[in-house]
């Protein structure tokens, strides 16, 4: 099963300079709780934009052409392609980014997980791709408003191929 999961603004930005365009706890908290002890592949710049590294608990899985390429606590592997084909076919697998990666990753992709933050980020140098309504359905959606610790609007919504 390949999931895709990200945060969007209201025109499709997932980031500005290789950081994430919103701080949402609650995002951060869903990302976790999918993704923990399941595969997550991402690309190279996605990888080194994790604070810490290898996220703790998954099968961590960067994507690199250089063929040198390594990173402490990941498997490296020149394409989506040879990455998908190293999982079980029993494995979840989450591609976290980048703008790249989801894009190869979207034509194969069975579920998007995507926080739909209502708001528009003021820098934007990264974008998901076109979410097509004829290929995806809307499975559910859980609405958040704006708290003490989330500034805007948002909402989980989960999308399955039609």
């Amino acid at each position: 099963m390949i999931n895709i999961i990200a945060a969007v603004d209201r025109h499709m930005g997932i980031g500005y300079e290789n950081k994430l365009l919103f701080w949402l706890p609650n995002d951060l908290k869903r990302f976790k709780a999918l993704t923990t002890g399941n595969t997550i592949i991402m690309g190279r710049k996605t990888f080194e934009s994790l604070p810490k590294g290898a996220l703790p608990n998954r099968r961590n899985v960067v994507l690199s052409s250089r063929s040198d390429a390594a990173y402490p606590g990941a498997e490296v592997f020149s394409s989506l392609e040879a990455a998908l084909e190293s999982c079980r076919p029993d494995e979840q697998v989450y591609i976290i980014g980048g703008a790249s990666v989801y894009r190869q990753a979207l034509p194969l992709a069975d579920v998007l997980c995507l926080t739909e933050v209502d708001a528009e980020a003021p820098q934007v140098d990264a974008y998901f791709p076109e979410v097509d309504a004829a290929v995806w359905q809307e499975k559910s959606r859980e609405s958040h408003s704006v708290d003490e610790k989330h500034p805007c609007p948002y909402a989980f919504v989960d999308y399955i191929r039609r």
